[in-house]
């Protein structure tokens, strides 16, 4: 029989993760032993994180990634489902589901502690895209082997494609020189040059769209020979945590709509401002009508 055919907008291939999220009054010092004022747990991990940003905004999102067959993973897959997001490239193993602790300060800055010990990225030949057409794809870089050879593909096939850069590692390394549009953080751009205007420049030659994003200061971008910088929303924050999903997921479903290169970049920093009034990246991302709602103000 025939595989049923997967319809998204945009696929989120890569890190999902579950979160546990504690407000704190200061991040501790050493020895220090400080009380939470505030606790929540949620799905997290940059792609999938994506994922759900994506179809907060009315489009068809899929996720292809790993989730351990254990509690935290069955809670995060359930997630995506109760989101709507597609799950039938998700690969369930033994290995456990990665999870990060979040301390979260009044401020909204973070620190966080990732644990993905025995879980390790995909092989190359662990999913199938064979059954899905999305109209965009987006890379966070933490499959690299199941990314790297299928960015590929989609380059041959004409279909944009789309890199979070969060840092430099295997996974962005392998992709940066392979997707149209190369969407990075300020860590990023000062591990590849030492200085967003120096990066901005190099970038240039990997990828034909680069956008470094620098929190609340807002983002730099260059298309060709033309660049420029947009500032960010103002908004009041609470926790930063999943800004950056929130902002490359609907960088994607503004690629996906056709949109003009501006209001591709304010679309999808109205997102990762909005994500920072709230606690918690899941929790925090916009929906529909709020993110309408600062597009219009």
């Amino acid at each position: 029989m025939k595989k049923p055919l997967i319809d998204a907008d945009v696929l989120c291939i890569g890190h999902a993760s579950y979160d546990l999220v504690f407000s704190v009054d200061h991040h501790p010092a050493a020895d220090e032993k400080t009380f939470a004022t505030g606790f929540i747990d949620c799905g997290g991990g940059p792609a999938a994180n994506a994922a759900v940003m994506v179809a907060n905004l009315g489009l068809k999102a899929a996720f292809a990634g790993y989730l351990g067959a254990d509690f935290y993973g069955d809670k995060h897959l359930k997630e995506l489902h109760d989101h709507g997001v597609d799950t039938r490239l998700v690969m369930r193993g033994a290995a456990p589901t990665p999870i990060s602790t979040v301390l979260v300060k009044p401020d909204g800055k973070r620190a966080l502690i990732n644990y993905k010990i025995g879980t390790h990225p995909l092989p190359a030949d662990a999913l199938d895209f064979s059954g899905i057409r999305p109209q965009v794809v987006l890379f966070d870089g933490h499959e690299p082997r199941v990314s790297a050879p299928y960015c590929r593909e989609l380059r041959s096939r004409q279909i944009p494609t789309v890199l979070d850069a969060g840092s430099l590692h295997e996974g962005t390394q392998a992709l940066m020189t392979l997707v149209d549009y190369l969407v990075c953080s300020e860590k990023f751009a000062l591990q590849i040059a030492g200085s967003v205007e120096l990066a901005l420049s190099q970038l240039a030659d990997s990828a034909p769209n680069v956008v470094i994003t620098l929190s609340e200061r807002g983002l730099y971008w260059r298309r060709g020979a033309e660049q420029g910088f947009m500032p960010a929303f103002k908004v009041t924050d609470v926790d930063s945590t999943g800004a950056g999903d929130a902002f490359h997921g609907a960088f994607a479903a503004a690629v996906a709509q056709r949109m003009g290169w501006e209001d591709v970049l304010r679309y999808a920093s109205a997102a990762g401002a909005l994500c920072c009034t709230k606690m918690g990246a899941r929790p925090g991302l916009p929906t529909r009508a709020e993110h309408s709602h600062l597009l219009a103000q």
